[in-house]
């Protein structure tokens, strides 16, 4: 069971989505603003949150950009819900800072399933020991990553992404096998979600000098090397 910060200001939507959420077994709190949604998460801080793109005051996009810029609710996954459906709108989403878009009008079944998915792949790896190379350390059990000792920041979907880079070393991968062994199997997850991701995960190994450990290979994918 998951807590689910529902931030929309539409009634009717609120109440579809709380009661579709509500029958999967998750808890569901409310908030009408990103103000609101504010005052909800410092109360205690949510599993995830449906975050509506337009929104009275502060928008949706603008207060996911917020909550990724503070170390202490940059984890928290984010799902934005809008009727902005086209390509770049996607692509804006994603870019600041949400896990996944769901386009309005959708199915409540369709949105439980894609909120199944997130929490699924942002769930922490654990189990294994940690995997180093060139001097980038990535520990699953802690949940930490390092680079020459200095402490690495990155969103819980660029971890994973790490890590299954780390333990696949110089092999090619097309976004279609990253999204299958990263994201998971049959999730509602476009090609393009993984060239975001790929470029977040980049930005945040840039400040240790890692970023070039991830390389672009025309035409086929995405590599992981030393080399």
């Amino acid at each position: 069971m998951a807590t689910v910060l529902l931030v929309e200001d539409e009634a009717g939507i609120r109440e579809m989505v709380a009661m579709a959420l509500e029958r999967a077994g998750h808890r569901v709190r409310h908030a009408e603003s990103a103000e609101d949604a504010d005052a909800a998460i410092r109360l205690s801080l949510p599993d995830l949150i449906l975050l509506d793109w337009m929104l009275p005051g502060e928008s949706g996009i603008d207060f996911a950009r917020r909550l990724k810029r503070d170390n202490n609710r940059r984890d928290i996954p984010i799902i934005l819900l809008t009727a902005r459906g086209e390509e770049a709108d996607r692509i804006r989403g994603l870019d600041a800072g949400a896990d996944d878009y769901v386009p309005k009008p959708f199915s409540p079944r369709e949105l439980v399933a894609r909120v199944k998915a997130v929490l699924r792949r942002v769930q922490p790896t654990s189990g294994d020991v940690p995997i180093e190379i060139r001097g980038l350390m990535l520990d699953p059990a802690s949940h930490r990553v390092t680079g020459n000792d200095e402490k690495v920041v990155m969103g819980p979907t660029e971890f994973r992404l790490l890590h299954f880079f780390m333990t696949h070393p110089d092999r090619v991968f097309n976004r279609a096998q990253l999204l299958d062994n990263v994201w998971g199997a049959n999730v509602y997850v476009e090609e393009r979600t993984v060239d975001v991701h790929v470029r977040r995960l980049r930005k945040a190994l840039a400040p240790t000098g890692h970023d070039d450990l991830v390389q672009t290979v025309r035409g086929a994918g995405y590599r992981f090397s030393a080399d």
